[in-house]
């Protein structure tokens, strides 16, 4: 096989090419790597730095809005009527069992509806760091159809907010005998919850400090 010699043009185009080829090499094996890409890797780093330092900067120039925020919603809860007024669950269980003798009486409208029972359930105890506790009663009402479910609307539907649960209706086999226009005998528990103490405010306040802020 017979070789042709190239001529003196392509033969500088093919110095050229292997020239720019053997650059190329040199630069991504001596500079590249070793150079350029830590630079680039750093420059990167430096701009998530530079981020996260403005988002640190913007969340505590906001702290003293939200502490003044975290007060006044503080405030507002303390000053809610949807808590009970008292601040000891045991006077509010006293206020709820008065609550509910006042309702059976505003609704009842002539018809069957006395209150039998009413006695305080025990209060379970405060998780850490919760500024609601809770008051519960348990009621025993004979009541006929029509006022007790005014009862029963008026105590859910008003403030504060009470919450109605392990709910039985039946009727007495042994009265209904003996009179069949005796009222269903009702029973149920109900619970709301104390007014938040002062204190609660003044830890929401000192929260953002202990919990730090996180970008």
């Amino acid at each position: 096989m017979k070789l042709t010699a190239m001529s003196p043009r392509d033969s500088r185009i093919a110095a050229i090419v292997l020239l720019l080829l053997a650059v190329g090499l040199a630069y991504f094996v001596l500079l590249h790597w070793w150079f350029v890409a830590p630079l680039r890797q750093i420059g990167g780093e430096m701009a998530d730095l530079r981020d996260t330092h403005s988002r640190y900067a913007a969340a505590i120039a906001e702290k003293p809005e939200l502490q003044q925020r975290l007060a006044a919603l503080g405030a507002g809860q303390a000053a809610s009527s949807a808590f009970l007024a008292a601040d000891d669950p045991n006077t509010a269980a006293g206020d709820l069992m008065q609550r509910v003798i006042d309702v059976v009486a505003a609704n009842a409208g002539g018809n069957r509806c006395t209150v039998s029972q009413k006695m305080p359930l025990p209060s379970p105890p405060a998780s850490p760091g919760e500024p609601y506790r809770k008051a519960a009663v348990s009621i025993s009402l004979n009541c006929d159809m029509e006022p007790l479910a005014a009862v029963l609307q008026a105590l859910e539907q008003g403030t504060p907010y009470l919450f109605i649960d392990d709910l039985s209706i039946y009727r007495n086999p042994v009265v209904a005998q003996q009179d069949s226009s005796a009222g269903l005998e009702v029973q149920f528990s109900l619970s709301g919850y104390v007014r938040p103490s002062r204190a609660a405010p003044a830890a929401a306040e000192r929260a953002p400090d202990d919990a730090g802020v996180v970008p």
